[in-house]
Formats: structure tokens, sequence, C-alpha cells
């Protein structure tokens, strides 16, 4: 045991050795964290300063966009500066911080894709008691569950990683501390303790699938039934783009939790890493945009507040104009 090395930092290693697609790697990583970041905040603030979305719904979406910008901020900035910089060590203790915030956001986020899914069936399914169902009580408590199943699990998660020192390698294929690849390089006794904890997640997970699942069709089997074709539009268009966020995050999880673990760095391993850090992030305020019709009237209101051009005068303006010019003929 005196001979063994104990590594206390770790070498994050580069899809390729030439500097210039080191460096452009870098900036293709700040376009998309800064796209992310706009994104998700503009969603934040429209939400926080329109008076008609301060309902239950959108104070969920809200939380699921904090959410976002936080996983993809725990990542993608340090890997941006490496590429940069040239450098490829990350410390044991950003190590740990890197795994335990984006198990931490992980988690909470899909206990609030479950807790939408439940709002989204009392809106639909029974919208006359929605008000007494989903209260400002029971968001707050399911706001505080969510955060703290997300805390126990990321928790445990990281301690049980790191409980251990590695001294097989420190070398990681990948450019952030990807559990998988940490597993690669950990002790045997991590790897069974750990097996434990991801069948336990694995459980939960898909408990928390087949309930989103079960909602999503007594809600669809609910709108079939209605006879008027707006209010069956309307809870459509309110439901759309949260199946879009399911499907996507569901999507980014499989390929994180199956995805192959690389023992050398590949574009695949690369793009891989990129689907289920990156792309979730992004993508999310971007379907909210062209999904929500009430955020696309909000972004609308707030562009007209803060430029003092209103698009609905203009075009009155216009057809006015047009109207006098006629005449004069």
């Amino acid at each position: 045991m005196d001979n063994l090395t104990v590594f206390t930092e770790f070498l994050l290693m580069d899809v390729t050795a030439s500097r210039e697609l080191q460096v452009l790697q870098g900036v293709l990583f700040l376009v998309i964290h800064l796209g992310a970041l706009t994104g998700n905040l503009l969603t934040v603030t429209v939400i926080v300063t329109d008076t008609r979305l301060h309902s239950p719904m959108y104070f969920f979406i809200s939380n699921v966009a904090l959410l976002d910008l936080g996983s993809i901020s725990v990542v993608v900035p340090k890997a941006v500066v490496n590429s940069m910089t040239g450098r490829k060590t990350i410390s044991l203790l950003e190590c740990a911080a890197q795994i335990f915030l984006f198990t931490l956001f992980a988690v909470v986020e899909i206990a609030f894709l479950v807790v939408m899914s439940y709002d989204r069936y009392v809106a639909i399914c029974y919208p006359l008691h929605y008000g007494l169902i989903i209260s400002p009580s029971l968001c707050s408590q399911a706001t505080a569950g969510s955060w703290a199943s997300g805390l126990l699990y990321s928790g445990m998660n990281t301690g049980c990683i790191l409980r251990l020192p590695f001294t097989k390698t420190n070398v990681i294929q990948q450019y952030f501390c990807d559990v998988p690849q940490i597993l690669r390089i950990s002790s045997p006794d991590v790897q069974y303790s750990e097996f434990i904890l991801v069948v336990v997640c694995i459980c939960v997970v898909l408990a928390c699938a087949g309930f989103i699942f079960i909602s999503y069709i007594k809600i669809f089997s609910t709108v079939l039934n209605m006879h008027s074709l707006e209010a069956r539009n309307k809870a459509i268009s309110t439901c759309a783009p949260q199946l879009s966020i399911l499907f996507l995050f569901f999507t980014a999880a499989l390929v994180a939790a199956f995805g192959p673990i690389a023992q050398k760095p590949s574009l695949r391993n690369l793009l891989t890493a990129m689907f289920y850090t990156m792309v979730p992030p992004f993508v999310n305020p971007i379907i909210y945009c062209l999904r929500n019709r009430e955020i696309n009237a909000a972004l609308g209101r707030m562009f007209n507040r803060f430029s003092g051009f209103s698009v609905e005068i203009f075009l009155t303006k216009l057809e006015k104009s047009q109207i006098t010019s006629i005449i004069s003929k």
C-alpha cells in the first residue's frame, strides 16, 4: 500500500492535440453557454416581471430554467477555460463540486418535472378544483421536497464516489468530471457501492416516469373528450412544451446512463457528453418561446415596454397611412 500513488487532481483529456481545434472547441462551448444563459435568464425575467404569468405552472417553469442554467454553468465554464488556456487539470475539490452540483440539479429537475405533470393533470382534469389543490403552500412544499431529495441523493452519491483515494490513474477521457469516467478509475469497493445507488436511482426514475406517463394519459383522454375546439387547443398548447422538455430530459438521461464509457478521447465521446450536458439547457428556452403562447405574449409585452415600440401601434399607423394615400389619390 505504501507504493501506491494517491492522486489529488485529474487530467481532463481533449479530443485533439491541435491547439487550433481546442480553441475552436472552447469558442463553441462559450457560444452554447451564453445562448443557454440568455435564454434561461430571459425566461425567468419574463415570468417574474409579468404578473399574468404569476401562476403555479410558470413558477415551476422558472425553477426548471434556473436549474438548467445551473447545470450548464457547473460544467461548461471550466471546460472553456481549459480549452482556451491549454490546461488539463482539475483538482479533487473541483471535481467533487462538479459531481455534487450536476447531480443535484438533475435530481431536482426530474422532481420538478413530476410536479409539473401533476399540475397539468389537475388543471385539465379538475379545473374547478385547481385553486384548492395547487395552492401556494403545496407549491412551497413541492419545491422544498424537490431540493431536499436532490441534496440527499447528490450528497450520498458524491460521498460514495470520493470516499476512497484514487490509485489506478488520474486520466479522465472527458472535458468534465463525468461520473461513469470517475467510476472507471475508482476502486472496486466504490464501484459496488455506486452500483447500489444507481439501482435505487433507476427505480426512483422509473417510478417518476411511470407517474408522468399515467398523468399525461389521463390528460389526453380528458382533452379528447372536450367538445370545445378552443379549449382543446389551449390545453394542448400548455402541455406540448412540457412534453418536449420531458422527452429531451429523459433522452439525455438515457444517453448519460447507458452511453459508452470511452477508454480514449473520441469525437463520439465528446458529442455524447455535449448532448446531455448542453443540449437540454440550450434548447429548453427555445421550446418555451416557440410553443407557449403566454410566454410569447409576455415577451412581446416586455419588448414593447423596454423599447417603447409597439408592433400593434406600428401596424395601425401603417394601415392609416395606406388609407390616407388611397383617399388622396
